[in-house]
């Protein structure tokens, strides 16, 4: 059985942990990711060229799937650096091998919800305009605002951890090559280990820590605001921020647990990333899972039994209509059934885990869709003389193409970083192996 015990000693953790130069099925993987990345940026530059008409967007539909993209972006980061605050604060020992990873996921998705943002816009030369000239009354203004906190604030939380790291790391120039040793220099040659410095480290970390709890809440709560705040039937909803950081919970754990498995298989690290972390995060999954079943229920129970005229068409095409196989996709997949498997012990094992993470990720991202279109599809007045067009949304393939180069973008930058950086922190596994000798 997998222990943490059976670690060998201080220089064999370091040869573990360091980081590792890709073998072919690593560079094949980031060639796969770079040509989706380049396709996406051919697509823009298409959107960019000839306008939004290139993608199906219309007057009714505004928002498409860039707003679902953004607002799965923002749902998956949340909970990166929440893990990392809260296990931090907590001090809960057997999770300090998972905050680097969430760590990463956090900064990848937060740079992807800013991207995808400018990509939404008519004119994005025009983007300026938001800082120059926004107004504090405007919902969007705070997601501004907290989007630019919210991604420094992580930069940090990932960043402070690297330092005692980034001290190890310059011992081993040999094999970090010559670049990489002057990129670590540059971001931690200033650190020398002492115990004033330690002190500063930890007062910071804890203080980033607290801070970004609730920048964390807030980002996901002023996201769904930009919905509620808008009167349209199935946005027009008091519980969405509760609903909305729910989902986000879920999905970022989800992305977590999918991390795990594949680094623990890509870089061997049995030892360091048990069952037992698997067995944990799979109790915290089907906690979240229940915990989204419930809201989900309180979000689609009141107005389908009041069934309002107005919110009629919306649930009628949501429960049972054009929509009813995504929805009931979603919901089976990322909740019903994650939650069926995560009951038994046996589903709480790596490779049924990282099932259960992959459901729960792709079920996330069909239900953010289903947040923005359908709603948009049913607005208060009905359509009258406007193309047929307008009463369907399907995305374009410059839509498509964009979707999915920003998610290869996010895996990409996370692959860059296991590339650079220990995907667990080296030293804090170093102090507990001590502590547990002793």
């Amino acid at each position: 059985m997998e222990n943490s015990k059976s670690i060998a000693g201080e220089e064999q953790i370091i040869q573990d942990l360091l980081p590792r130069k890709f073998k072919n099925s690593g560079k094949i993987l980031v060639y796969i990711l770079s040509a989706f990345c380049l396709v996406g940026i051919y697509a823009y530059y298409r959107q960019l060229r000839y306008g939004l008409i290139v993608t199906h967007m219309r007057d009714y539909v505004s928002w498409g799937i860039y707003i679902s993209n953004f607002v799965f972006f923002v749902a998956i980061s949340l909970v990166g650096s929440l893990i990392t605050a809260v296990f931090r604060l907590a001090g809960v020992k057997w999770g300090s091998p998972l905050t680097r990873i969430a760590e990463m996921i956090a900064v990848a998705a937060i740079i992807f919800a800013s991207i995808i943002i400018i990509v939404d816009m008519g004119s994005p030369e025009r983007f300026y305009n938001l800082f120059l000239y926004g107004r504090i009354q405007s919902p969007i203004i705070w997601d501004v605002i907290v989007i630019t906190t919210y991604f420094f604030i992580s930069i940090l939380l990932l960043y402070y951890p690297l330092l005692p790291d980034l001290q190890i790391l310059l011992r081993f120039k040999e094999k970090s090559g010559p670049r990489l040793h002057k990129f670590y220099s540059y971001l931690g040659s200033f650190w020398k280990g002492s115990h004033k410095q330690y002190l500063l480290s930890k007062k910071a970390i804890n203080a980033l820590c607290i801070a970004i709890i609730p920048v964390a809440f807030t980002i996901h709560t002023v996201t769904s605001w930009l919905f509620a705040t808008t009167y349209r039937p199935g946005w027009d909803s008091t519980n969405f921020g509760a609903y909305f950081i729910a989902g986000a919970f879920l999905v970022g754990a989800g992305a977590v647990v999918v991390a795990m498995y594949i680094f623990r298989k890509w870089y061997g690290l049995e030892k360091y990333i048990t069952l037992d972390h698997f067995d944990k995060m799979g109790r915290v999954l089907v906690l979240l899972c229940l915990l989204y079943l419930y809201f989900n229920v309180n979000e689609f129970l009141t107005p389908f039994f009041k069934m309002k005229e107005s919110e009629a068409g919306y649930l009628n095409d949501m429960f049972s209509g054009s929509f009813a196989p995504v929805f009931w996709f979603a919901i089976f997949t990322g909740i019903i059934l994650p939650i069926i498997i995560l009951l038994f012990k046996k589903g709480r094992k790596p490779l049924p885990m990282f099932i259960v993470g992959i459901m729960v990720v792709v079920g996330a991202w069909f239900k953010r869709y289903l947040i923005v279109t359908p709603t948009l599809l049913h607005p208060f007045m009905p359509m009258h003389d406007v193309p047929a067009s307008y009463h369907h949304y399907f995305p374009s393939w410059e839509e498509w193409a964009i979707t999915m180069g920003s998610l290869a973008g996010a895996i990409l930058i996370i692959v860059a970083l296991c590339r650079v950086f220990p995907i667990i922190p080296i030293q804090e596994t170093i102090n507990e192996h001590h502590e547990t000798a002793k």
